[in-house]
Formats: structure tokens, sequence, C-alpha cells
């Protein structure tokens, strides 16, 4: 059957010795659809980022593009503008028939901190081919803020999946029919389902942050510990309107609630060339159960824009990109914000985990 594997076939997969690691694996690794990731011990501090290429090891170019090592046993600074390669924990051994995809974690792409995976033999990043055998590879470049990291952090994560799970527009349709996928309205549907940016707050005049250019170190580790206002300006509009700067990082929220059904996940697409030249997440996968029996009322995204080129005007209810729904291979034994932990269930404009805002 083709899907993504729910979390009881991940648990299976880590106890047959497809998915290993020194360390133990964390339980709580184990996502509704997805398995995350853990720092290893080291990182290198590259001078350009790069893919190994077929028939390549990672290890065989590092010397290609490697500056200095550094040890992250007592926490280590990856500075802003910086491009980094840390080995992660885990190893795979992937079975026939199943690749692997995977994407930043939410809290991640929140703090413009570029995280992608890289494998030996990779030619493409976040891409895992079917029956990949060896170990994966982290590259991260902070954009916006410093952060310190440690051994064991999870920035990333990764989904499995069994020939085409992606939904085309006709079954997208027929799952809105009979699970509601927006509230308050029709939804868009064409190449996925769109969505759209908010720039008109049910209250007061709050619609986005934009980082600031000269903030300090985030330690990832300390959870509603940074005031918001020394890392990000406040964006406030009374017409509907916005204008992006190149090359600045804003994190806005969507228009539409959306609803995960506890039987798919979705990803969001990273660009929409159509409608603007800015890219809108740097995470954007969406766990089964997100937005799923919250009154019926779904939950917004959050957008993680930065824009290119040239300044860009955005205006209310302007298509922003489209989400990507796939078939899962079963329903998941935990749903996204059923019984684990889920920062953002239910979420509205919401920054990283790190940050406190005023009120």
């Amino acid at each position: 059957m083709a899907g993504v594997l729910p979390d009881r076939d991940l648990r299976r997969l880590i106890a047959d010795d497809h998915i290993t690691a020194d360390d133990p694996i964390d339980p709580d690794q184990v996502q509704p659809a997805s398995l995350d990731l853990r720092l290893g011990s080291s990182a290198a501090r590259l001078r350009a980022s790069f893919l190994p290429g077929k028939g390549r090891r990672v290890a065989d170019r590092l010397s290609d593009f490697e500056m200095h090592r550094m040890d992250l046993t007592d926490g280590a600074v990856l500075e802003k503008g910086c491009v980094y390669l840390v080995p992660l924990a885990e190893r795979v051994r992937l079975p026939a028939g199943v690749e692997a995809v995977a994407n930043a974690k939410s809290s991640t792409g929140r703090l413009d901190l570029l995280t992608r995976l890289i494998t030996d033999d990779g030619t493409e990043f976040d891409r895992l081919p079917d029956g990949y055998d060896g170990p994966l590879f982290a590259e991260i470049c902070p954009r916006s803020f410093s952060v310190l990291v440690r051994p064991g952090m999870r920035l990333n994560q990764m989904r499995l999946r069994a020939g085409h799970a992606v939904l085309d527009d006709a079954e997208l349709a027929a799952l809105h029919d009979r699970t509601p996928l927006v509230s308050g309205g029709a939804p868009v549907i064409d190449g996925g389902l769109g969505f759209s940016v908010d720039l008109q707050p049910a209250s007061g005049d709050l619609v986005g942050y934009r980082a600031r250019p000269h903030a300090g170190v985030v330690d990832l580790d300390r959870v509603g510990h940074y005031d918001a206002r020394e890392f990000w300006d406040e964006l406030r509009t009374s017409d509907r309107h916005l204008i992006l700067d190149p090359g600045a990082f804003y994190i806005l929220v969507s228009r539409e609630a959306v609803t995960i059904p506890p039987d798919h996940a979705a990803e969001m697409s990273p660009y929409l060339a159509m409608v603007g030249e800015f890219r809108v997440h740097y995470a954007g996968f969406f766990d089964p159960g997100f937005g799923y029996g919250t009154a019926g009322q779904g939950a917004r995204g959050v957008l993680e824009v930065r824009c290119h080129e040239a300044p860009f005007a955005l205006e209310h209810g302007q298509m922003m990109g489209r989400l990507l729904y796939e078939r899962m291979q079963g329903t998941p034994d935990r749903l996204y914000g059923a019984g684990i932990a889920s920062n953002y269930q239910g979420q509205g404009l919401k920054l990283a985990k790190q940050f406190r805002t005023p009120g």
C-alpha cells in the first residue's frame, strides 16, 4: 500500500535495526508520521554548502570544504551566516520499496535556521532513495540568529514512505467532501490546497514579525526564555497591506484554518513562483491530526517568509502557496496534539517556542 509510514511502523523499523544509533533512540523521537533526528557531538565549519554527488561519500568530500572542527559536547555557537555540517546520531538501512524525505522541525524553521539532510551518494537535499544504507548528516546555516547547540538536539525530522503518496486534485476534493480541510469558505484546489496570508486580524493590528538584523544568540534548549522584542520587530497594519524587504525574514500566518485528517499528512510547497519572488516556509510539514478535533475550526499555518530580488507588496487574502496532502499507510497510534507534546496545535500567529511575547 502506498503512503507515509505511521509511528508504529517506524517503531518496528527501529526494533528491526533498520534505524539505529549508538545511543538508544528515545521513544519520544517517534512522531505520528516522522522520526526526529539528533545532532551528534561535533560540527565542521564549511566554506560552502555541498552535495557529495553520485558514488561519493560525505566523508570523502569534507576535506574540500572543511575550515575547522568544533566539539559540541559542552555546547557551541553556530554563527549567523555560516555553514556547518553535523553528523547525526541515527543511521538508516531502508527496506526495499521505502524512501525517505526530511524537513526542518517547526521551531527550526521559525528561527530561520536552514537545516537540510545530506547523505552519502547524495545528489539532492532532504531525499533518501529507496534502499539507502548509510549515515545521515545535517547541513545547518543560521540565517537570522546565531544559535547555541548541543548533542542530541533535534533540528530536523525524517518521514518514510512507500510508493506515490501525494493526492491529486480530484482525490483532494473528495477528501474535503468527507472531512472539510478548510473552514470559512470553499477550498482553492489547484495543484494542492491553496492558502493565503492574513493581514486583517480579528482583533488589533499585529499581523506578523520581522527578524531584527543584529540580535543575540539563541540557546535552543531555552523555552519561553527570550523577550521577543529583542529579536523581532512587530509588524502592524490597518490597511491590509505589507511590503516585504528583500533578504528580510518574516513570520506571518495563513488566513485559512486548515485540518489534516488522522489518515493523512501534508507538506507546504516552499515556492510558488507565479505569485511572488519569495520563499514561504523552511519547515512546512503538518502531522496527522494538525487542526483536527479543535472544535471543528482547524488551525492556521505559520508562514516563514523570505523575500528575494525586489520589494514585494502583500495584500490581505493574497495567495501564498499550496499544501500537498499525502495519504498515510494507516492512522498513527497518536495524533499531533493528542497525548504528545505539540507546541503549535491550535496555533495562530506564533513565534518559535524559545520566545515569549508581551501579554
